[in-house]
């Protein structure tokens, strides 16, 4: 197949049309030609030799790399690939240069001198001692035989030189590779260095940094990414959307609070949801601070405390929530947007946090939703006994008296657009009848 526009065209005629008029197929074709059979030819042997017969393959060069390409950038581990493909190269490059050697040790006689290939029996001991020969002087390791003449000389000279080269391109090649590790870990995880040395240059304590490093290496060890909301932003909205709902739509389905929530809702919610790591001992939120985020809780344990910060109320674990009530307005909330509890971390705790605005903005666009919140809000304050049920009659009623005034002033507003309508057809009536009235003076006059 071959890509038209983006997708996918898997047509046979089409690929077949495309592929026989591309610059790829006259050389594929002189490519698979059996040259090598022209050596059956009586004195073609003696002159060209089946190796260099074969040399039309060398033509598909040009598809392996496109290939190697393609793949590079479709695998999941493009850097483990880059450096399979190296391993090929030094494998292959070796190789030719055993041959090579072999192809002058032949030449020059083996086992004439110290530095040609030994005359040995099996064909397989000579190419192994060519291999490791060829492997001594492109890795400059050294430990070869002194060359005895010049051609011996010469290749012994060019073959370092090469070494040299291709050494220079191997150390290049796996900086690169080097430097894309740590590009790939700087987009997912943020770097402890700048904060520990920020800490030390301000002369905090040691188990601050300690504690810090741990949490840097707690991310990287469950592979948790905080910088989830960069790392998405150059998609569109639709795919982010598609990308965030396959990560985290699972998770937060086991929220008890959405099981009855539209799929619509929670796809809009995903997209607000911001991943937070919380450390052992961390206080997520205190007790009278305002409440600016509500909490789901992904992974982990946290614990509701008393104020002395060391008993435990309650536990609070997978699929939880907290913090909802200072978000949303309900009547008779005695508390306001401050927190009602306190909630430590037991251990590393994965949360999804949710700011206020946000949420109003989903709620904005789905009423049932905020009703059915609103509902779990008013049991939780009801059995915490922070609920007002008489403010909370009087705010219903305040609501529905303003409700009746609204109306009424909507009707007294339609009512007085309707006498502006009038008049404003009476005044344009009138201005057409004087209009008549000075066109008939005139032609009187």
């Amino acid at each position: 197949g071959f890509l038209e526009d983006g997708i996918l065209v898997q047509d046979t005629s089409q690929t077949r049309q495309r592929y026989l008029c591309s610059w790829a197929f006259p050389w594929d074709v002189a490519a698979v030609l059996p040259t090598e059979l022209l050596c059956l030819l009586p004195g073609v042997s003696g002159v060209l030799g089946v190796p260099a017969a074969r040399a039309n393959h060398c033509l598909r060069a040009p598809r392996l790399f496109e290939a190697f390409d393609r793949c590079e950038t479709r695998t999941g581990q493009p850097n483990a690939f880059r450096v399979a493909k190296l391993t090929l190269y030094l494998v292959l490059g070796i190789h030719w240069h055993s041959c090579l050697y072999f192809a002058l040790s032949a030449r020059l006689g083996l086992g004439t001198d110290p530095w040609v290939c030994p005359t040995f029996s099996s064909p397989l001991r000579q190419y192994l001692h060519s291999f490791y020969f060829s492997t001594l002087v492109l890795t400059m390791v050294g430990d070869t035989p002194a060359p005895q003449c010049e051609e011996e000389f010469l290749f012994t000279i060019a073959s370092f030189l090469l070494a040299v080269l291709g050494f220079a391109t191997i150390t290049g090649s796996i900086s690169a590779v080097i430097a894309n590790l740590s590009a790939a870990d700087a987009a997912f995880y943020p770097d402890v260095g700048p904060v520990r040395r920020y800490l030390r240059a301000r002369g905090a304590g040691r188990w601050l940094v300690r504690r810090v490093a741990r949490w840097h290496q707690h991310l990287r060890m469950h592979r948790k990414l905080p910088a989830e909301q960069e790392v998405l932003q150059p998609l569109p909205q639709g795919l982010r959307a598609e990308v965030a709902a396959s990560v985290h739509l699972p998770a937060l389905r086991r929220v008890g609070l959405f099981h009855s929530w539209e799929h619509e809702v929670l796809r809009q919610l995903v997209l607000r949801l911001r991943p937070q790591v919380f450390s052992p001992g961390e206080f997520v939120c205190r007790r009278g601070d305002v409440g600016r985020e509500m909490y789901f809780i992904r992974e982990g344990r946290l614990a509701v405390v008393a104020e002395d910060g060391v008993t435990q109320l309650a536990v609070l674990g997978e699929g939880l929530y907290f913090g909802e009530i200072s978000l949303i307005n309900i009547k008779g909330n005695t508390s306001g947007n401050r927190r009602t509890a306190n909630i430590l971390s037991i251990g590393y705790s994965d949360l999804f946090c949710l700011g206020k605005e946000d949420l109003a903005e989903v709620l904005t666009e789905f009423p049932d939703a905020r009703a059915a919140m609103e509902a779990k809000g008013r049991e939780l304050l009801l059995h915490m006994g922070c609920l007002d049920t008489g403010a909370e009659a009087a705010a219903v009623a305040a609501e529905a008296e303003a409700e009746q005034q609204l109306r009424g002033l909507e009707v007294a507003l339609e009512g007085l657009q309707t006498r502006a309508a009038r008049l404003l057809a009476q005044l344009e009536a009138s201005a057409l009848h004087m209009a008549l009235r000075v066109q008939h003076l005139e032609e009187r006059l």
